[in-house]
């Protein structure tokens, strides 16, 4: 039973957010906001693609301890494209404020990508594992954590300052994805059933990507009143 619904809900997740994605692509006409949303919604799904399909052969298979070296390759490669993916979301608000003078923050958030990226190449991470080191997993979230922080933090102040209805809520869909993927990191090892907040990790994340889409499908949206 887990394998049939914990695949079903994986495939649709990723058809979702690739075919947004590739929507936004197509539908861009030049406009670099959706043609960068797009880009964001392919990376976030070929990215987590590598993690999830190989999960669920491992479901239908020999299990997923006998499978723990292509999943954990799987999730480091997923790392370092979620990480992508909020460098992405970084720069989009840049394009949809006019914040292309925010060198110090921009130092900061790439300085943090570039950390994070690091800290995820280290062996002691033991990727290839079943249990994996815990105490790494939290090392290199941190530096991810902060990145969050950052982008929610500033999205909320300008898309309230310019009442902009598209990403009046993106703070909270990070907020959310954050929020129930910080205890899976810290407590999945001990409680298996930590692991479900994955679900709403990942609803979060589709939530994001139809705010983006949501530029196509109504125009009145690309343009937020300036601040």
């Amino acid at each position: 039973m887990q394998a049939h619904m914990e695949t079903l809900f994986n495939m649709i997740y990723l058809f979702t957010v690739i075919f947004l994605g590739t929507q936004m692509l197509l539908n861009s006409k030049g406009n670099m906001e959706v043609k960068l949303f797009g880009i964001m919604a392919v990376v976030l799904g070929l990215g987590d693609s590598f993690h999830l399909i190989p999960r669920s052969y491992a479901l239908f298979t020999t299990g997923l301890e006998a499978h723990s070296a292509s999943l954990g390759i799987g999730k480091l490669i997923t790392s370092i494209t979620m990480t992508v993916f909020y460098l992405l979301l970084f720069e989009f608000w840049k394009i949809r404020y006019k914040k292309n003078n925010q060198q110090i923050l921009s130092y900061g958030i790439y300085g943090l990508a570039v950390l994070r990226i690091i800290l995820c190449l280290f062996p002691q991470n033991q990727w290839l594992s079943f249990y994996p080191s815990v105490i790494w997993g939290i090392y290199r979230n941190i530096p991810f954590a902060i990145m969050g922080l950052l982008i929610l933090y500033h999205f909320y102040q300008d898309a309230k300052a310019s009442k902009d209805k598209a990403f009046r809520w993106m703070w909270l869909a990070i907020t959310l994805s954050f929020g129930f993927y910080i205890p899976v990191v810290l407590w999945a090892k001990d409680l298996t059933w930590i692991g479900s907040l994955m679900i709403p990790k990942t609803l979060a994340y589709v939530w994001v990507v139809w705010m983006g889409y949501s530029m196509v499908k109504r125009p009145e949206l690309l343009h937020p009143k300036t601040i």
